[in-house]
């Protein structure tokens, strides 16, 4: 099994938040982030210029302490095939698949899977 190259870097954590508004609001104002995505009322991307904050509402039930707030961290890949090398890798050493690669409309590709406590990872190419 050929072991694909290694990742460009941990750039990208997703975050649970209850009051979606009130943290974009302190991100990009406080923090001085810029929005670079929503997609939807739900879910908002943004970044400092070399890394992405994704904060998505978390569900009615959350309860912090009972829920984790992180939903998945991300390793950034280099070219958009390598999204499919590590996830053909990641399944051959026997690692929990969350995710197959899948591509995006904002043109990434990732897919993800789990660490052996069940964290969840994913692994994006970003042209």
């Amino acid at each position: 099994m050929t072991i694909p190259p290694p990742t460009a870097g941990l750039r990208h954590v997703a975050l649970y938040v209850k009051n979606i508004e009130a943290c974009t609001a302190f991100y990009t104002t406080v923090l001085q982030m810029k929005i670079i995505w929503q997609p939807d009322p739900d879910n908002i991307y943004l970044t400092s210029g070399q890394d992405n904050l994704a904060l998505h509402r978390a569900p009615t039930d959350f309860t912090p302490g009972q829920h984790q707030r992180l939903d998945h961290i991300g390793f950034f890949l280099t070219h958009r095939e390598e999204v499919d090398q590590w996830h053909d890798y990641l399944k051959n050493q026997g690692v929990e698949i969350k995710a197959p690669p899948k591509d995006h409309r904002d043109g990434t590709r990732s897919c993800y899977c789990a660490d052996p406590d069940g964290n969840v990872i994913q692994f994006i190419f970003v042209p």
